[in-house]
Formats: structure tokens, C-alpha cells, sequence
């Protein structure tokens, strides 16, 4: 087989295909005509010798063996973006584009420990931040759209490789007149688990804090969209809640409203991870985005981080 006979719009619209699973509407996103499109995946079947879509009626599938043709042409496009990144950066590390993702619950609050000894290390490093829930950011990684993904530890049931950096506990939260607001001590077993105000579905700190926190969430419990909606609700006495600490610490505190307070038995929170496609070729690129994440919270200092003891327990 002549390799002079692939291209990389085709493999373009092969991936298009799969995403949308609709030929239209990856039409539309190839800004080409849908006949066009379907001639050239047609086509590119065809070469290949594998039917990689079921069409019916109304429904497109990827067949089994066309998931593993849809994979490697991932592989293949993200190989050539890189191609045109190192003519770009000369082979300067960290020296072109780079598309980070981050999870919401963490986005707004590491960005600024972050970019500033990114932007002073790597001065030439044209930097993306994306923020969504995990699993659109878990399939954005994937498909190659993004480079790398900060995340809470473990993602299943997806081949990616991690690289460990950080834990960060969950802070206790509850209204200033809160009979907690003025606590020495407070426990698992004191956090009031029928008082919970919990994120919606899909944002998986809600899964951590109805982990470490069995009772909440049984009758109901009120929610709230992102974090900071969620603080705005404990300072007007709407319940009490669990934050991370990164959002506690450099997140607006709302002192006047809301009372934090340390969980000290068992120090529940979540690990924070680079997570990056094992086929990823800037592997080494990702590992020095690990470095300068790891001694950015070194410096802050109150976060446990994976492999460095220096940490001073947060007040």
C-alpha cells in the first residue's frame, strides 16, 4: 500500500465522523459540503480495506475494527500538528504551543500559582488553558484536541499515563453563625451530612466528597454549579459544604460570610495529576510542565506534594 494515497484532511474527516457520529454536522465542522465529506471517508475506507462506520437510517457506528483505524489516525494528526509546532519553535522545549486542560473545580485557582514560573521558565511557550468537567476534558484528551489534562486521580476506564503531583485535603465550610464557625476541632463524624451542599452531576469532587462523606447527598441535597456558587450559598446560611483547599486558599474567601475549617482525622482530599496519551510524542515536554506544577506548590507550601517533603501543614 502507497502511503501517497492518505491525507491528512481525509484522516481529518474520518475523525470528524467519529466525534459527531452525524456525517452533517462533521461536515460542518470541516467546513466542507457533507457530500464531499462522505465521498473521502468513502474513499479512504475503501484504500484502507476496513469499513470503519456503520451507516444506517439514522445512526453512524464505529465499527471494532475502525476504532483502532480511527485511533492511530488520531495518532497520525496530532503527529503532524507536532511536526509543524517544532519547525515553529526551532525544538526550543516548551518553545511553541501547548493546550492544557484543567478541571473547573481547579482551573481558577491553580492558573495563577502556575503561570506566572511558566511564563518566566518558558517565555516562547504559547500556552492554552481549557476548563470543563472531567469526562468532555477526558474525551478532548483523547481525540488529541488537547495536550495534557490537571485532574483528580484515578481516571478509569481510559488508557492514559499520569504523572502524580499533589494532594490537596477538603476544608470544612459553613456559615459564620454556624455553631462549627467557632470548632477547635472538627472531625469526619462532625461534618453535618443533612446541611451538605453538593456540586450537580458530573463534576467528580462531588464523587470524592460523597466518598469521604457516606451521608451526604441521601435526602436530596441542595446544589450548586461550581464552586464559587456554591461558597456564594454557604455565606447566606443556605448549608454548610467541603471545599478543596486550593479553593479555599487562594479562591475570594468571602471572611465575612463563611467559615472555614480542617477535617482532622484522616485528612480526606483528592490527588492531582498530569495526565497525557501514552502515544503522546512530547512526552518530555509534559514532564517539564510536571516540574515547574511540582516546585510552583512546593513554594506555596501547605499542599502535600508527590515526592517533596517540603510542605508545612496548612493553619
Amino acid at each position: 500500500m502507497n502511503l501517497a494515497g492518505l491525507s491528512f484532511r481525509d484522516l481529518e474527516y474520518l475523525v470528524a465522523v467519529a466525534d459527531h457520529l452525524h456525517f452533517g454536522k462533521a461536515a460542518e465542522a470541516c467546513a466542507v459540503s457533507q457530500p464531499t465529506l462522505s465521498a473521502q471517508v468513502r474513499k479512504l475506507e475503501e484504500y484502507v480495506g476496513v469499513q470503519v462506520f456503520e451507516r444506517a437510517s439514522r445512526t453512524i457506528l464505529v465499527t471494532e475494527r475502525g476504532a483502532a483505524v480511527v485511533a492511530q489516525a488520531r495518532t497520525v494528526l496530532g503527529e503532524g500538528r507536532r511536526l509543524l509546532e517544532v519547525a515553529q519553535s526551532g525544538g526550543e522545549l516548551l518553545g511553541g504551543s501547548f493546550h492544557l486542560g484543567v478541571i473547573s473545580t481547579l482551573a481558577p485557582y491553580i492558573a495563577p500559582i502556575i503561570l506566572p514560573p511558566l511564563r518566566e521558565r518558558y517565555p516562547r511557550l504559547r500556552l492554552t488553558l481549557s476548563e470543563a468537567l472531567t469526562a468532555p476534558m477526558v474525551r478532548q484528551l483523547e481525540a488529541g484536541e488537547i495536550d495534557a489534562l490537571l485532574a483528580s486521580s484515578p481516571i478509569r476506564q481510559v488508557e492514559l499515563s499520569e504523572l502524580p503531583l499533589f494532594r490537596e485535603v477538603f476544608v470544612l465550610a459553613v456559615p459564620r453563625d454556624h455553631r462549627l464557625a467557632v470548632a477547635e476541632k472538627v472531625r469526619r463524624e462532625d461534618v453535618p451530612a443533612d446541611e451538605m451542599i453538593l456540586l450537580d452531576d458530573g463534576h467528580c469532587l462531588r464523587d470524592h466528597v460523597m466518598e469521604a462523606f457516606p451521608g451526604c447527598g441521601r435526602n436530596g441535597a441542595v446544589r450548586a454549579t461550581g464552586l464559587e456558587t456554591l461558597r456564594q450559598m454557604v455565606g447566606a446560611g443556605l448549608g454548610c459544604s467541603v471545599l478543596p483547599q486550593l479553593a479555599v486558599q487562594v479562591g475570594s474567601l468571602l471572611d465575612d460570610m463563611v467559615a472555614y475549617r480542617l477535617i482532622r482525622d484522616g485528612s480526606p482530599g483528592r490527588d492531582i495529576s498530569l495526565f497525557y496519551r501514552p502515544s503522546f510524542g512530547r512526552i518530555t515536554e509534559v514532564r517539564a510542565l510536571r516540574d515547574v506544577i511540582r516546585d510552583a506548590m512546593v513554594r506555596l507550601g501547605t499542599v502535600a506534594v508527590h515526592g517533596r517533603p517540603e510542605t508545612r501543614p496548612l493553619a
